[in-house]
């Protein structure tokens, strides 16, 4: 089904995608480094065999960081790999880069998974959803909502029914690795190269700033916008 837009350069988008039929597509540690490992590969206009560099080459997951790829085709806002799905928000920064970006890793991690698992056919629900950014207000509340879905984790119906425990839901978001939450609070880290901070709003001037917007959302009654 083909979108009745086409991604913008200069634009912010929403992006994310489910397994097929809700099916989990990231099932340890490993899967979830892989994914993020395309991440930062995919978003160049090199090919990428990442299967080559870690098996052939011999190459360890943190050395695949200091690799050259060449310039982004867009630009990382936030991210989050949830069990079954992920949401990405990025900025088109070259023509078709969204696409181009995509394309590559759905299709590099289905490969990747379907041959882990010995499985075949589809690995995701059809083509990505995406949305369009367009309105600031929207733009700045994707932050929390992106970041605060690992609490689903934890507490399922905490945007109905409110936090639980406020330490929990906090401790958890902190130590949450699949997830830009913690680039944001300053921990440094090899996954900090993901996050393009210029190319979007300055919405956070510090850590403190950041960690304070997202409790607002997370202590109210959850992300909800219209």
């Amino acid at each position: 089904m083909r979108r009745n837009y086409s991604f913008s350069v200069g634009e912010y988008y929403y992006l994310y995608n489910r397994g097929v039929d809700k099916r989990n597509i990231f099932n340890n540690s490993r899967d979830y480094d892989r994914f993020i490992l395309l991440l930062y590969l995919c978003n160049s206009n090199k090919s990428v065999d990442l299967g080559n560099l870690l098996q052939n080459e011999g190459r360890s997951f943190s050395e695949i960081w200091d690799i050259d790829k060449g310039e982004n085709i867009v630009a990382i806002g936030s991210y989050v790999l949830m069990p079954n799905h992920f949401h990405i928000l990025v900025k088109e920064i070259s023509k078709n880069g969204i696409s181009k970006f995509m394309k590559k890793i759905l299709t590099g991690y289905s490969m990747y998974f379907n041959k882990k698992n010995k499985r075949s056919g589809s690995l995701f629900g059809g083509r990505f959803k995406a949305t369009h950014a367009r309105r600031n207000e929207y733009l700045k509340y994707l932050f929390s909502y992106i970041h605060l879905n690992p609490i689903k984790l934890i507490d399922l119906n905490w945007k109905i029914e409110g936090i639980k425990n406020k330490e929990v839901a906090e401790k958890h978001l902190n130590g949450y690795r699949y997830s830009s939450y913690i680039d944001y609070l300053g921990v440094s880290r090899l996954e900090n190269k993901l996050v393009d901070y210029q190319s979007f709003p300055e919405y956070f001037c510090s850590g403190k700033s950041f960690r304070d917007f997202t409790k607002d959302w997370l202590y109210t009654e959850g992300p909800t916008f219209s």
